[in-house]
């Protein structure tokens, strides 16, 4: 984005310069590309001390998702970067960069530089926002992982809720964003792992995940472990596996519920779970953890 193209925007340099910071990046994730070097020192140069004060967090977050939206939204972060203004809008988001996570090949990615190629991913199958929101924030419980468990992180769920949940109040972010947030915080690493020859903990991840009963957040986070699949090297052309697995799994369930009348949530899983081992010709069920 070439300098002489763009501008902070008047009405928000008079009256709170880091939001016309942050309506510039989030402009940036547009077609045009990112903001050039003389762009992101003027953005510098106007950027105030301190974060996003609390009355004007409903307007920041109106910028962040007009930039989330933007057909690359990895620049938006960049520029944000660039200008020293990602820290003070995103602190959370901010130390993810230079932190290692385990990987297939190379055996370890950056965090910031993987979920930056997500959230291009998930523009690229123009995503809705809340899988975009999902894919900017189900990292940050990794950010202050334990240096000797590197690049493992141990109950990084437990350490991204609270944070989430604090993020989401900090920005009035909206509860359809949230929700997916903190379903793909704790599921999925786990959707990455599961296999069909498991066929009880399949069963048990459908239930846990709202497969039979939100079957539109279920798509959104199936779409949001395809993209983070696909921003690994070697993956960007492929078809994501688990998505067809899940979705093979819950067709199976079908009817299951018509077959045995009104079974209880026990008997009602367990009949889950043959159905989808009959598909799968697996054990119903192998160890409870997924």
């Amino acid at each position: 984005m070439a300098s002489e193209n763009t501008f902070l925007p008047a009405d928000l340099v008079e009256t709170d310069p880091l939001l016309g910071v942050l309506r510039l990046a989030a402009l940036s994730a547009g077609s045009d590309g990112p903001p050039d070097d003389a762009t992101l020192d003027l953005m510098f140069e106007r950027m105030p001390a301190g974060r996003i004060d609390d009355e004007l967090s409903a307007a920041a977050w109106r910028e962040l998702a007009r930039g989330l939206m933007g057909q690359r939204p990895s620049n938006m972060l960049v520029a944000l970067s660039g200008c020293g203004a990602l820290g003070r809008v995103l602190p959370e988001v901010a130390a993810l960069f230079g932190v290692p996570q385990i990987a297939d090949d190379p055996p370890q990615v950056d965090i910031g530089q993987h979920l930056l190629r997500v959230l291009d991913e998930a523009a690229r199958c123009n995503a809705p926002l809340p899988v975009r929101f999902a894919a900017l924030v189900m990292h940050v419980g990794k950010s202050d992982s334990p240096p000797e468990h590197l690049p493992v992180h141990y109950r990084h769920v437990e350490r991204g809720r609270p944070r989430i949940d604090a993020l989401c109040q900090r920005f009035g972010v909206p509860e359809a964003c949230r929700e997916l947030a903190l379903l793909a915080l704790s599921e999925c690493e786990r959707v990455h792992r599961v296999t069909e020859v498991r066929a009880g903990p399949i069963a048990a991840m459908l239930e846990r995940v709202g497969a039979f009963d939100r079957p539109d957040r279920f798509g959104q986070l199936l779409m949001l472990c395809a993209c983070d699949y696909r921003a690994y090297r070697g993956h960007a052309a492929g078809e994501y596996p688990k998505a067809a697995l899940l979705r093979t799994a819950l067709s199976a369930c079908a009817g299951v519920e018509q077959t045995h009348g009104s079974p209880g949530a026990e008997e009602l899983q367990e009949a889950r779970a043959a159905a989808i081992a009959r598909v799968f010709r697996s054990e119903r069920w192998s160890s409870p953890g997924t």
